[in-house]
């Protein structure tokens, strides 16, 4: 039997087993569901909107375009991406999960950037906003306006690193425009002319397309985020996430860390919000460990989201092994570095 022919048989008992839990658990299921709905309804989804619908616009009208060419001579250099990638880094950065695949989408449906520029630009774009570091984890979690001063600057730093390295990723590969190597307001200009001679939609037609658009993309991030509430339910209730809680365990103590971040730190694996307010909720934990795995909760981003960045990349050519392969990985375990460093200052502050 075929590697793939036996991948799809575990899949489809997995997904028997799953279903078998919602059966067996209905009363779980149902309030897992509905704190999942909870939480997208409540925040990601009013957060999130306005962000997905200006973005859009600023796309549709050229904006992005113009930005391109000014930004390319940053951007070449840096990250092996054209100077529209920075438009897609700033969303990331200000919206968080999952606006940098979204718009890396976009462009590379418009034709803006090549698969393998897009594939790069996926790596270091996807992250947490800063209201959800400095607001959520920081001080509604912990209580502590630092701590989330601390994690927001290594956790965009270890981002820019990852997109450092990514840029060797394909190197050969041909670019998707010409590099600029200077400033030009006015290729940026006609670029924008340009732009908006190839979309001949009304304003009211970009203003309806952006608004659907992104109530669609939402539409499916709040049905990913209910699922992998409803996964965890169900692995909490059956007693699995503590028979696999070892695992994280056996690294911990690799560390010397303290046992009891190990369920914290696995229930972020699936989902990061849950992840960090467990961890904020441990007593007589040394709060250097904390912020230590509070952060790489934070840098992993959990299985949630890697599931919603797969699904919108499958729109396109985008492949989402280079978010995991060695290559990748790698890349992301520099997460580590800057998390010890900012978890060692806060220790002495």
């Amino acid at each position: 039997m075929k590697v793939r022919e036996l991948t799809k048989l575990c899949l489809a008992l997995l997904v028997c087993i799953f279903t078998t839990g919602l059966i067996i658990y209905p009363q779980e299921v149902l309030e897992a569901s509905r704190d999942g709905l909870l939480m997208w309804s409540n925040s990601v989804f009013p957060s999130l909107l306005p962000f997905f619908i200006a973005a859009e616009l600023l796309i549709a009208f050229g904006v992005v375009s113009f930005l391109g060419v000014l930004l390319d001579p940053v951007m070449r250099p840096l990250f092996n991406v054209p100077g529209s990638g920075g438009f897609v880094w700033a969303m990331g950065l200000v919206s968080g999960f999952p606006s940098g695949a979204k718009f890396t989408v976009k462009l590379r449906k418009q034709n803006k950037i090549s698969k393998e520029e897009a594939e790069r630009l996926v790596s270091f774009t996807n992250c947490s906003n800063p209201l959800f570091i400095c607001g959520a984890v920081a001080v509604g979690f912990f209580h502590d306006v630092s701590l989330g001063l601390l994690l927001a600057i290594t956790h965009y730093t270890a981002n820019t690193l990852v997109g450092l390295v990514m840029r060797f990723y394909k190197p050969a590969s041909a670019p998707s425009a010409n590099i600029t190597s200077a400033f030009s307001f006015r290729d940026a200009i006609q670029a924008v002319i340009r732009d908006q001679e190839n979309d001949t939609r009304p304003f009211g037609k970009k203003l309806g397309d952006a608004v659907t658009t992104s109530i669609n993309t939402l539409f499916m991030v709040g049905g990913f985020i209910v699922l992998f509430s409803v996964l965890y339910r169900l692995l909490n209730v059956t007693g699995m996430i503590e028979y696999m809680a070892w695992i994280p365990g056996t690294m911990l103590a690799f560390f010397s860390f303290e046992s009891d971040l190990a369920f914290p730190w696995l229930s972020g694996f699936f989902e990061i919000t849950v992840g960090n307010k467990l961890i904020s909720d441990l007593t007589n934990i040394p709060m250097l460990e904390k912020a230590i795995v509070a952060a790489f909760v934070l840098g992993f981003s959990g299985f949630s989201v890697h599931a919603q960045v797969a699904s919108l990349l499958a729109e396109t050519d985008i492949r989402f092994s280079p978010f995991l392969r060695p290559a990748g990985c790698t890349a992301r375990l520099q997460h580590c570095l800057p998390f010890f460093l900012a978890a060692v200052v806060y220790s002495t502050a």
